[in-house]
Formats: structure tokens, C-alpha cells, sequence
């Protein structure tokens, strides 16, 4: 079972950059896509071109904001969308498709926003998400979390750590603790537990050629659950894979 997360940054956009072709090529078992910036029926018409996939899509109370969806070959069981808890369900953030071999579920992350002004809803966001995420685990079935976390997790993943620590969203003391938090609730960092020294990131700033220059962070990871850490035989980052400000990144379990 191949899984590919991918924050598209605008699903229509990534379309009209070659988002098609480029997950034909990916030929994945499973897609969690974030911010899709689309309702579920722009979703399902932005994808129709995506052949022997069914779409599964929530989008944000706000038009043209946040939006997930998990895309699929493989029909799944059940599909639920958010995470069951008021005031955390509005911006479409998550999706969970149950199959067979796994729960997939897709996550984006709030952002704690320009001058950390969303910071204190981030921290409210990650004690109700992993809560969330930990009900997943009774089921007994392996869990993958794959999506936009929007944290660099340890100095490795950030380019410049020094110049971000306590003042860049997405590097915080308090967002590190969550992350913390969230694998001490079971779970482990699948590309962090395969390639424990790789230097690889996942997302780079529009500005100052970030990309090229490969200044970029790792904030979007595949999580699984550690009980079942040893179905996992790859993860990785696809760097080479254009059309967003972010890459792909999965697992093959």
C-alpha cells in the first residue's frame, strides 16, 4: 500500500501545473491532499481528469481556505470528516478513510500565522487533534497520519534553526512540544525512523529563490502507528516533484 500526502497550495492551481500527470506517475494506492482551497464538488472537478481514484473531499466554512481530501484507488470502508469536536471542524482540516490495511487520515495543521497570533488556537488545535488521533489507535488497525503538521520538528528539518526558534510559526518551543506529544501518544516519524541523519525538507518560501537555494523546512510528514512500525518498508520526500511551494512526501507499507 503506497500512501502520498501532498499540500497542493491550491488544488485547481496544481492542476493547471501539471498535478495529473504527476500522480498518474506516483501511481500511489492512496492520496491526502491539503490546503485543496476548493469545496468538495471544485475538488471532484479539478481531479476529474485522475482516472480509478474515488474523491473524498471537506472543505472550509471559509471559501477558497484550508480544504483536505483523500483520494483513493482502493474503496474505503468509511470515510469521516473532521474530528468530531466543536469549533475545530470549520476550516475542512481533516479527512479519515478507514480500508482494510490501514486509517489513513489527512491533516492540515493551523498555522500559528504572522506574529505567532494564532499560537495559543494552535496549541487548543494539537491536544484536540491528538486526542482525536489516539481514539484511532483502540481500533487495533494501523494508523498512518500523513499531512501538513506545520512544524519542523528538530533542528535537522529547518534550514536555519538559529534565525526561526521562538519566532517563525512552525518553530516554536510550544509547536515542538506538540509534536512531541502527538508521537509520545503512539506514534512514529516514518521518514525521521529510516533516515535518521538525512537533511531533506518538504516546503520552501516563495521569496529570495528559497527552493533553488534549498532553504526550506520539513513540515509534512507520514506518521504511523509504532505498534505496527514494522509494516513500514519505505519512506520518502519527493523533492523533484514541482507545482506547489510544498513536495510530496509517503510511505509504501
Amino acid at each position: 500500500m503506497k500512501i502520498v500526502s501532498f499540500n497542493v497550495n491550491g488544488i485547481r492551481a496544481a492542476v493547471g501545473k501539471g498535478l495529473v500527470p504527476a500522480l498518474q506517475a506516483l501511481d500511489a494506492d492512496v492520496f491526502g491532499f491539503q490546503e485543496t482551497k476548493a469545496t468538495p464538488e471544485q475538488v471532484v472537478e479539478a481531479l476529474a481528469g485522475l482516472s480509478g481514484y474515488q474523491v473524498h473531499a471537506y472543505g472550509a466554512q471559509k471559501a477558497g481556505y484550508s480544504g483536505t481530501a483523500i483520494v483513493s484507488r482502493i474503496a474505503p470502508e468509511r470515510v469521516e470528516y473532521g474530528i468530531g469536536m466543536p469549533g475545530h471542524d470549520d476550516e475542512g482540516r481533516v479527512v479519515t478513510a478507514w480500508f482494510k490495511e490501514a486509517i489513513v487520515v489527512t491533516v492540515y495543521t493551523p498555522n500559528s500565522g504572522e506574529g505567532l497570533k494564532r499560537l495559543p488556537y494552535r496549541g487548543e488545535w494539537d491536544a484536540a487533534f491528538r486526542s482525536y488521533a489516539s481514539g484511532l489507535l483502540k481500533h487495533g488497525r494501523p494508523v498512518v497520519l500523513c499531512g501538513d503538521l506545520n512544524v519542523a520538528h528538530q533542528h535537522i528539518d529547518i534550514a536555519r534553526p538559529k534565525a526561526n526558534y521562538n519566532k517563525t510559526a512552525g518553530f516554536t518551543q510550544q509547536e515542538i512540544d506538540g509534536m512531541d506529544a502527538l508521537l509520545a501518544a503512539g506514534f512514529v516519524d516514518s521518514f525521521r525512523s529510516l533516515n535518521p541523519d538525512t537533511i531533506k525538507y518538504s516546503w520552501w518560501s516563495f521569496r529570495g529563490g528559497a527552493r533553488s537555494k534549498n532553504i526550506g523546512w520539513r513540515i509534512d510528514y507520514a506518521l504511523v502507528s509504532k505498534a505496527h512500525l514494522s509494516k513500514l518498508k519505505e519512506a520518502f520526500i519527493l523533492n523533484e516533484v514541482m507545482g506547489s511551494d510544498h513536495c510530496p512526501v509517503g510511505i509504501t507499507w
